[in-house]
């Protein structure tokens, strides 16, 4: 994975051209969702004709439709192992690049009525505690960051993506979880604390064109346009770190 990781920061889009008067279809990860609602006005703005389509879910979801043979240009996913998995199977056109970097955070509803200040409250099993489940990206790297941390969380439900616990702490449903701190950002009824320094909490979200890219010159147009001086800038201002 870190091979992966820093042969992609070097990367760009696998194919040139930008294609015109089609469709590009994109399957990003659900943590990615706001991020591609505002690429998707300014990558449209800039080339006419171009109509962006954006599929979120789960990682792992999208990654088993893409080799199944569901019709995408572009994925962007929120672990490296799937990035991975359909290099593995030549499913991807060249080499991923990295789109951004996030950060899992400790979030309460607004207000922190519960009183939760660290991550070993999340053994607390009068706290009403979630995660996202394992199975996903989310869920992977909070309970690698908890076993880094030396805590057994108490959890009352495991959630099928990053959006779905996001919306389940800002409605008051849960006392405290893990989310990412972009989902944190874009919410003003979450509150959120980082985690401690050396706990691995980074995450990496890579992007590539696909090997079988209906539209692989729109596909590479918009990989270029999120690596961009403006696209990145655009993620920043939604609380990614820098690729």
């Amino acid at each position: 994975m870190a091979a992966l990781v820093a042969s992609a920061c070097s990367s760009g889009a696998g194919r040139s051209g930008a294609g015109s008067g089609s469709v590009v279809r994109v399957f990003a990860a659900a943590s990615l969702a706001e991020a591609f609602s505002v690429i998707e006005p300014r990558f449209e703005a800039a080339h006419p004709g171009i109509d962006l389509q954006v599929d979120v879910g789960a990682s792992s979801t999208l990654r088993a439709q893409i080799l199944e043979g569901a019709p995408a240009d572009v994925f962007a996913p929120a672990d490296v192992a799937d990035m991975e998995i359909l290099l593995d199977a030549g499913a991807v056109d060249g080499t991923p690049s990295v789109l951004a970097r996030n950060r899992l955070v400790l979030a309460t509803p607004a207000g922190n009525s519960a009183g939760v200040d660290s991550i070993d409250d999340l053994a607390d099993p009068s706290l009403l505690v979630g995660l996202c489940a394992e199975q996903v990206p989310c869920g992977r790297l909070a309970r690698r960051t908890l076993a880094a941390a030396g805590v057994e969380p108490s959890v009352d439900t495991d959630e099928p993506d990053v959006r779905s616990l996001a919306t389940k702490l800002a409605a008051g449903e849960l006392d405290a979880g893990i989310v990412y701190r972009t989902d944190a950002v874009a919410s003003d009824h979450i509150d959120s604390l980082d985690l401690a320094d050396g706990l691995p909490a980074e995450l990496v979200h890579l992007i590539a064109v696909l090997d079988a890219a209906p539209n692989p010159g729109g596909a590479a147009s918009l990989v270029e346009f999120a690596l961009s001086s403006d696209g990145q800038q655009l993620l920043r201002e939604l609380g990614f770190e820098a690729r």
